[in-house]
């Protein structure tokens, strides 16, 4: 019998459920799912069941929600390949993420048209119930202002375009969940309205955008923001840009990276304040150096060099991070002074409502997908559950 088919509970621990705290707490599991849930003085039977027992001073969380990564552990979406998906599945259990969304970026639109084919064919025949599970594609790029390309590549950068787009959400099975563009420029309104209308999350970064063009984006179905502050135009008192637009609109959900790099840590709690756990995402934007040493990386064709946590195209041009999300998830708690229910709302609930999976993901309650991470007494990630079954562990 597999291991994800089995009876298993996790007992003790401090269990962070959907709409209460559980100390001493038990969760029982049964083919994948959460089936029971409460205080261990309140247990019954539990003949059938792998019992793990949780350390006291433990905390158990839904499983984190990655919405922006290109990649991990030498692997990146834009590898087109199974095998890069199935490394960046199983390798980002071991930072709590239990669920994501592959990346792509602004290349040849061959390349995208190849990474899109390959991520759909995943999702719908090669996802492994011990693995992160893939949500969809986060489609970056390469509809975005040259001004701010970052770290995509110039060359390749498009106007935005509903008939290429229709083209890659048909290449890659209809798995496209993100679309992050500029919608200043030519054809930006027409593919937001279709975004919309298919239920596609359409996020504005890359761009010039000022605020009231933000806001005749919202009109057109605009409802995200991809890494805050980073490439897109900042907050000032006379035009509040996409930052302002970010801090003042409630259509808007917000992603930010929490690396103390992208933004620094002052920045990021002057956000928290404005935007709240309501409306914030966690995310890493992490590439291929993740998990890996320093050196020399490739990023769309550009070589990155990775140091000491920073991935630098040149000397000013950040290209993605090495983030782990159970880095972001400590770093929020302290950057912004939050507590760990605001952290796992921002990790967790944020991204699986946002992507309409909340149903199944992103909370620990009775029904849903038995996602979850257990963190040791210092908030590190000491085991992962991938729909019940263990898919990291410290003592493994």
């Amino acid at each position: 019998m597999n291991s994800s088919s089995k009876k298993v509970m996790l007992q003790h621990g401090t269990t962070y459920a959907e709409n209460q705290v559980i100390k001493n707490s038990y969760i029982k599991i049964d083919d994948g799912r959460i089936t029971e849930i409460g205080p261990t003085n309140d247990l019954s039977d539990s003949s059938d069941y792998q019992i793990i027992n949780i350390p006291d001073g433990f905390s158990i969380i839904p499983g984190m929600i990655d919405i922006h990564i290109h990649g991990a552990n030498g692997a990146d979406t834009m590898d087109a390949t199974q095998e890069a998906l199935d490394i960046m599945s199983s390798t980002l259990p071991r930072e709590g993420t239990t669920s994501f969304l592959a990346t792509t970026m602004t290349e040849d639109p061959s390349a995208i048209a190849n990474a899109l084919r390959n991520a759909g064919e995943y999702i719908d025949s090669f996802q492994s119930e011990g693995n992160a599970e893939i949500l969809g594609i986060h489609l970056e790029g390469p509809f975005i202002h040259k001004d701010k390309a970052g770290a995509q590549p110039i060359h390749h950068i498009l106007d935005p375009n509903l008939e290429t787009f229709k083209l890659w959400k048909e290449l890659s099975n209809n798995h496209i969940k993100l679309v992050t563009l500029a919608p200043e420029l030519p054809g930006g309104g027409e593919v937001l309205q279709h975004l919309k209308n298919q239920g596609i999350i359409g996020s504005i970064a890359h761009s010039q955008a000022t605020y009231d063009q933000v806001l005749e984006a919202i009109e057109n179905g605009l409802n995200h923001v991809t890494h805050l502050f980073n490439q897109m135009t900042g907050l000032h008192h006379r035009d509040p840009g996409i930052v302002g637009a970010a801090f003042l609109r409630n259509e808007l959900m917000v992603e930010i990276i929490v690396d103390g790099i992208h933004v620094r840590p002052e920045i990021v709690d002057l956000a928290f304040n404005q935007i709240t756990d309501e409306r914030m995402i966690l995310i890493t934007d992490s590439m291929r150096a993740k998990w890996l040493k320093n050196g020399v990386y490739d990023l769309g064709g550009q070589m990155v060099t990775v140091k000491d946590d920073h991935a630098l195209l040149d000397e000013n041009t950040l290209a993605g991070s090495v983030l782990k999300m159970k880095d972001a998830f400590k770093n929020i708690q302290e950057y912004a002074g939050c507590d760990i229910k605001s952290a796992i709302k921002m990790a967790s609930e944020n991204p699986a409502k946002h992507l309409k999976v909340f149903d199944r993901k992103g909370s620990i309650s009775i029904g849903k997908d038995a996602d979850i991470v257990v963190l040791d007494d210092q908030m590190d990630v000491f085991m992962t559950m991938c729909k019940g079954k263990i898919a990291y562990s410290k003592q493994m």
